[in-house]
């Protein structure tokens, strides 16, 4: 009965820990699109992002509205976006998306952990033609046609579209993201996110050992408060 507990309460931990990164990451994420656009949503495209994506991780409204009051109080001109990438154990390309106030820290211990677990952090733009940038829209299936929906959606840049009954997602190309984020906004359907994503132009393929010492250095990344994303070409 003791250790059923006990896995329990680990899992149970580890939601809480996953979520409280979650709404980090939505902070800064609001934080930086105030600083770049202003603090009213109508009119800046970005935070309207943020407050989606906000809530698809089911954000309190109150936490939300503090975030914006938060941001829009201070001064946030310190905060800034910066992408760190290099190899980890077999070669492996990892991208490592951050937010930060202190870009010197953030460095550091970036690099820390790629050299720890048997990568190398590289040169700025030496592994980003490894990856495509796409922008990734989670929609809310409620009861939509795809096949309507992907006719309609073709002429404002959707590449791709898929899913299921519950979720259906749409890819477009990097310069066609804010162009689906009106059409979509437009149509008013529940979008859960919006994210620009980095997809894998190839993948590489090693055994499942291998995968967890990759893995281990991707889980030191992702623990730390200025990492808002890290991708992988790992298969």
């Amino acid at each position: 009965m003791g250790r059923v507990f006990e896995k329990r309460k680990y899992k149970m931990f580890a939601r809480y820990d996953k979520m409280a990164k979650g709404f980090t990451r939505i902070g800064k994420e609001i934080a930086i699109a105030i600083k770049l656009g202003g603090g009213d949503p109508a009119g800046n495209a970005r935070l309207r992002m943020a407050i989606q994506n906000a809530k698809g991780l089911n954000m309190p409204k109150d936490r939300i509205d503090a975030a914006i009051k938060r941001a829009t109080s201070k001064d946030v001109s310190n905060m800034e976006e910066v992408v760190y990438e290099g190899k980890g154990p077999y070669g492996v390309a990892i991208l490592c998306e951050c937010a930060t106030d202190n870009p010197t820290r953030t460095v550091a211990n970036v690099r820390m952990n790629f050299n720890r677990t048997g990568g190398e952090l590289g040169k700025t733009g030496s592994l980003d033609y490894l990856f495509e940038r796409k922008g990734v829209f989670r929609i809310k299936n409620d009861n939509i046609n795809m096949e309507e929906l992907e006719m309609e959606l073709i002429d404002f840049g959707a590449d791709e579209i898929e899913g299921d009954e519950d979720e259906i997602v749409v890819y477009t190309a990097f310069t066609d993201f804010g162009t689906m984020q009106k059409a979509l906004e437009a149509k008013k359907l529940h979008i859960i996110s919006s994210e620009l994503e980095r997809i894998p132009n190839a993948t590489v393929e090693l055994s499942d050992e291998q995968i967890e010492e990759v893995m281990l250095l991707v889980g030191k990344l992702e623990e730390d408060d200025d990492v808002q994303t890290v991708y992988h070409n790992l298969k």
